[in-house]
């Protein structure tokens, strides 16, 4: 789902959510069930018309054949549920007023439940009634199927979890924020999966929330497997909010996941018996929980392989005691719940990195026994519901020596609206690709930058046409208004088709794709062609401004003028079509600039392989902001330049301060004029 249909569908959303406050009886902590729902319905009726022509066809050819076989058993095989044609989107949306659709829905859930056992007592029914309690209301059901109906068939992932987020940060956040608990945005996840590289086998979660963890790795399995293969994916999930497992058991079912969520309190109940079954980890757990029993979970080896967290001192009612805070509860089951080439990533927040006492003896016993491969922290403001400071922790059984990666990713982000941050695809790869050139993959390097040079020449190649289309109606229309100084767009037409031949030429020569080619050839190409991409986007730029120059100085006297104006919009696409183009070129610069020759080396301010030795002189702190360093940029000034400026910014403060004093004193005395005290 593209970002432009994820705000249509969030303003669906709103609409859906005013609906139900004005119509309705419900809270708004009770509008995402519902809701949820009828989402799920139209899901699975865009997933299942996908598979639609070629069950419809299987079973044609098997009817009246030895093997003619039920219509649901080849659905659930080509497609993973059967949806009758009561349980139809389309049908229930035509569905005349005067039907009672609260009842056709609940029909159809009824049915989705009877073919998909893993989904019994999961899908929403008898809410649908809640919503018709009053004649007045009778239409609501109809209004929320024509919300969602326009929902793209192309629109895949995570979607509940978003959604779910959504309502949460819009309607229910003391429900995300209780116990510490909230929701992980899709960006993160994918990062934590990009950095684990999950393949095949088991995935576990125990507080999985809506799945999106299981969602994700799935995704990065498919984009990888060679086509027909099967993922060879097995999640197991354990929550402890029934609506959440719920939710959760219709994400896996609508993404095709083969798995087992239960509903469970995962400090006192191990119902997947997890210690060393799984594969790999991932999680984000409520953080910060001061009110787990002590005595119920230190004799469970989930939590007691490393260290019990304890208060200091002793209480004298053993029972009431708790443990001081549940974070290295949740850190000691990752650690235990892998295979022994297993690997974990979670999210955790940023106080446990350097937390003492007890929980600080506990990190100690994990890095000395290798379990920790790497430390990333994370930028502010990710989240939906929490402002929380988080870092993401990675565990591998399988470490091939004894130093930690650490990567600090606080300055990496992507803006999305004043209050929230996401990373975007590119920034995701980009990090991911500093574990890959620690593990020793450096042919993932040679890749990812192979990839934006593609991405980047190819919006160049497609504006390449543009650009000379506009350089000559500009100049045309400058020769026609003033004739002087006329912009020469020749060197920058000239410059693009060097470089598409210059891209050309270093695809035919470091064909990165080929199964042999030498890194170092291909990285030292990659390079070459990197150098010769910024002169001429500086030199794009500068033509551009200065055409913009010319045509505002029109625009003062020929304001109403069309042919200024269309000219105005064609350069102003211009414009992004250039950075459009310019952006996958950046996120070259920015990996070559820190690892010039493809593989991993420290880069001061964003990541450093810290050895057991200097992790013992910091005192086992797990902070990655102890190792990396911070980078000091230089503004090219002189020290003389420097304390001139700082002179001139006093003076000019003086004089801003002196101005304000009169306009303080003018106002006083207006305002006594006014009150007749003068």
């Amino acid at each position: 789902m593209t970002s432009e249909e994820l705000k249509k569908l969030e303003a669906t959303l709103w609409q859906t959510a005013d609906t139900l406050r004005a119509n309705s009886d419900l809270k708004s902590t009770e509008y995402s069930t519902p809701v949820l729902g009828l989402i799920f319905l139209k899901f699975a009726d865009n997933k299942y018309s996908l598979h639609e022509a070629e069950i419809n066809s299987e079973f044609k050819k098997l009817k009246t054949t030895r093997r003619e076989r039920p219509i649901h058993e080849i659905a659930i095989e080509k497609c993973g549920f059967y949806l009758p044609p009561e349980a139809r989107y389309d049908y229930l949306l035509n569905l005349p007023e005067k039907e009672d659709i609260a009842k056709a829905l609940k029909t159809a859930m009824q049915l989705i439940e009877e073919y998909k056992p893993e989904l019994k007592d999961t899908l929403p029914q008898d809410e649908y009634f809640r919503l018709v309690r009053k004649p007045e209301y009778r239409g609501i059901p109809k209004q929320l199927l024509k919300n969602f109906a326009d929902i793209p068939k192309t629109a895949s992932g995570d979607m509940f979890g978003q959604i779910y987020e959504y309502f949460l940060g819009k309607f229910a956040m003391a429900e995300g924020q209780g116990g510490g608990e909230f929701f992980t945005p899709r960006s993160v996840v994918r990062l934590m999966v990009e950095i684990i590289e999950p393949h095949n086998g088991t995935v576990f979660d125990p507080a999985c929330g809506s799945g999106g963890m299981f969602v994700q790795s799935l995704q990065f399995i498919e984009a990888r497997k060679a086509p027909g293969e099967d993922a060879g994916l097995f999640v197991y999930g354990a929550e402890k909010t029934l609506e959440t497992v719920k939710l959760a058991k219709m994400n896996i079912a609508v993404n095709g996941l083969r798995g087992d969520i239960r509903q469970a309190n995962t400090y006192y109940e191990d119902v997947h018996g997890s210690f060393g079954k799984f594969d790999y980890v991932l999680t984000n757990p409520p953080f910060n929980v001061d009110d787990v029993n002590l005595s119920r979970v230190e004799g469970d080896r989930r939590f007691n392989t490393y260290g019990i967290p304890r208060n200091k001192g002793k209480a004298r009612d053993k029972g009431a005691v708790t443990v001081p805070n549940a974070n290295y509860l949740w850190i000691n089951l990752f650690a235990t719940s892998l295979k022994p080439n297993g690997r974990a990533a979670l999210v955790m927040a940023n106080s446990a990195s350097d937390a003492r006492h007890s929980e600080a003896d506990i990190r100690k016993n994990l890095i000395e026994n290798n379990l920790i491969y790497g430390m990333l922290t994370l930028p502010s403001n990710m989240f939906y519901t929490v402002t929380l400071p988080a870092t993401l922790w990675f565990f591998d059984k399988d470490k091939k020596d004894d130093r930690i990666l650490f990567i600090d990713a606080r300055n990496i982000f992507t803006q999305i609206d004043r209050a929230h941050r996401e990373f975007s695809k590119e920034q995701i790869l980009n990090i991911a690709v500093i574990s890959r050139l620690h593990r020793g993959n450096r042919r993932a390097f040679v890749d990812l930058v192979d990839g934006y040079f593609a991405d980047g020449f190819t919006r160049l190649m497609e504006h390449r046409p543009q650009l000379a289309t506009v350089a000559e109606r500009v100049v045309a229309f400058l020769k026609a208004h003033n004739g002087k100084n006329m912009p020469d767009f020749g060197p920058v037409l000239k410059d693009a088709d060097n470089l598409l031949k210059a891209f050309a030429d270093y695809r035919k020569s470091a064909d990165v794709a080929a199964p042999g080619i030498n890194i170092d050839i291909a990285n030292t190409a990659q390079r070459k062609l990197a150098e010769t991409i910024a002169p001429f986007f500086a030199l794009l730029h500068e033509l551009l401004k200065e055409v913009d120059r010319k045509v505002r100085h029109i625009e003062k006297e020929q304001s109403k003028n069309k042919d200024l104006k269309t000219l105005k919009t064609e350069l102003e696409a211009l414009h992004r079509e250039a950075k459009a183009a310019e952006y996958f070129f950046t996120h070259i610069s920015w990996l070559q600039e820190r690892f010039p020759e493809a593989t991993y080396e420290d880069a001061t301010g964003l990541c450093k392989l810290a050895s057991m030795d200097e992790v013992r002189e910091q005192e086992y702190s797990l902070n990655p902001g102890r190792y990396v360093g911070v980078v000091i940029e230089e503004d090219g000034k002189t020290e003389e330049e420097f304390f001139e400026e700082m002179l001139a910014l006093n003076a000019e403060l003086e004089t801003l301060n002196a101005e304000a004093r009169d306009l303080e004193a003018v106002i006083g005395k207006n305002i006594r004029l006014i009150a007749g005290e003068e």
